[in-house]
């Protein structure tokens, strides 16, 4: 057997052998919901090569685990890379397409699930099934998306891949207005750039950041240490990065939120170091104070009643102004990212997160805490988003919290569908369901 065979073989056996309600190990998460309860363990960390990059077919099999760390090297060495890849590199690759991922060539290659030819996927009770969007199981292929690992594990995928050059040329245009500057998103996402994403400092301070792959570069700047890659949105209208430096250009600072752990001052960058600024390290760093309670902790001295707002939701284009202005208002959290996310494929419908109908999204990706000057319900700005989000056609990502009713969610999330694919494929309830995963945490 192949050592991919191998592993399969021991993780079915583990699997059979443990009793009630199943959680995976392993050795990374970048899930921002803390469990109430605990479950059984399955161990799937050693699930994490990559098997083969196929320049000819431009396709790369990967075992599930594989944070886009390791499969983007394994990739450039061949001087390609997957069709979209999240923007962190503790992400799995598995856990982007049971989850939901997103990234600058997403305005063209849609989600990283939308790039998937093929899946083998672990059920709940020990069998695993090969999963392809014509194949006998592709009901499974097309509900694993947004099922965050419910209805099965991932645990290979062969997945297509594009051809790169050594160097992508960047522009940053600022805009005053959010109706412009959304136009201006829509306008670049029919051109021929390869890469489109901004950053929301105000109403008034927006940028859009588009990049196309260039064969030459006159320089190269680097974002991996002393310098900061959002600060370079604001100060310059031009650059050039290399392939590898641009798809980890927001992976040093996790985009903006290395302030919370003060990585921002030049001491600590210097005392860190290249290695250790990265996502890899502040996850590290917030599962520590989560564990410890350090922050909730000092909160509590101080009387603070501070909400955690960490979210990606993804609105229709027309409605992105709207949503921009509700929110900066009504929350404040700045700066914010943005993404648009299209090319998909209308034959490709995937029941569970359903965004190919209406062209062009726009991702918002917002992550901090909102300091509340009076206590205010449990959850009552995720809730301002949320309702928001639903009356504009959107639809929200479920890695962090969400508070959803029941009802609001089987909506949301087409909850018929996904009912329909548990009782086929986990008819036991060995897995949670999404509800009870994504909503209750239990």
């Amino acid at each position: 057997m192949t050592n991919y065979q191998c592993k399969k073989a021991r993780l079915i056996e583990s699997l059979k052998q443990t009793n009630g309600r199943v959680r995976l190990r392993k050795s990374t998460s970048n899930l921002f919901r803390n469990r109430t309860s605990s479950s059984a363990s399955l161990d799937v960390r050693e699930m994490n090569q990559v098997i083969n990059v196929d320049t000819a077919q431009q396709t790369v099999e990967v075992e599930g685990m594989t944070t886009y760390l390791d499969l983007v090297d394994a990739c450039l060495q061949h001087n390609c890379m997957p069709l979209v890849v999240p923007q962190l590199k503790s992400i799995t690759i598995g856990g982007a397409v049971s989850g939901i991922g997103i990234e600058s060539s997403s305005f063209r290659h849609g989600l990283p699930h939308e790039s998937v030819l093929n899946m083998e996927v672990l059920l709940s009770n020990g069998e695993v099934e090969n999963c392809s969007p014509n194949g006998k199981n592709r009901d499974l292929f097309y509900g694993i998306p947004n099922s965050y690992g419910t209805l099965g594990y991932v645990l290979k995928l062969t997945c297509k891949t594009m051809p790169v050059k050594p160097y992508v040329s960047l522009t940053h245009t600022r805009y005053h207005s959010p109706e412009k500057y959304f136009e201006a998103v829509n306008a670049a996402c029919a051109s021929d750039v390869d890469f489109i994403d901004g950053s929301i400092f105000s109403e008034n301070e927006l940028y859009l950041s588009l990049g196309k792959f260039t064969n030459e570069a006159p320089y190269t700047s680097d974002y991996t240490w002393l310098n900061i890659y959002f600060r370079s949105v604001q100060s310059r209208s031009a650059d050039y990065l290399s392939i590898q430096d641009y798809i980890w250009r927001w992976d040093t600072d996790w985009f903006w939120c290395s302030k919370n752990v003060f990585a921002q001052n030049l001491p600590i960058r210097l005392l860190l170091g290249r290695k250790r600024l990265n996502s890899i390290t502040y996850q590290k760093i917030m599962r520590w104070n989560v564990r410890y309670g350090i922050t909730a902790k000092i909160n509590a001295l101080l009387s603070r009643q501070p909400e955690s707002v960490i979210q990606d939701v993804d609105i229709p284009i027309a409605n992105a102004a709207e949503f921009l202005k509700f929110f900066i208002k009504e929350v404040g959290i700045k700066p914010i990212w943005i993404c648009p996310i299209g090319g998909h494929d209308p034959q490709r419908v995937f029941p569970s997160y359903p965004l190919n109908s209406k062209g062009i999204y726009i991702n918002f990706g917002f992550w901090d805490v909102v300091q509340n000057p009076e206590k205010k319900p449990t959850g009552y700005f995720n809730r301002l988003i949320e309702d928001k989000v639903s009356k504009l056609g959107g639809i929200k990502s479920l890695y962090s919290d969400a508070y959803f009713s029941q009802k609001q969610f089987m909506d949301m999330y087409n909850g018929a569908a996904y009912d329909a694919l548990k009782t086929k494929y986990d008819p036991e309830q060995k897995f949670k369901s999404l509800y009870q995963k994504c909503v209750l945490k239990n």
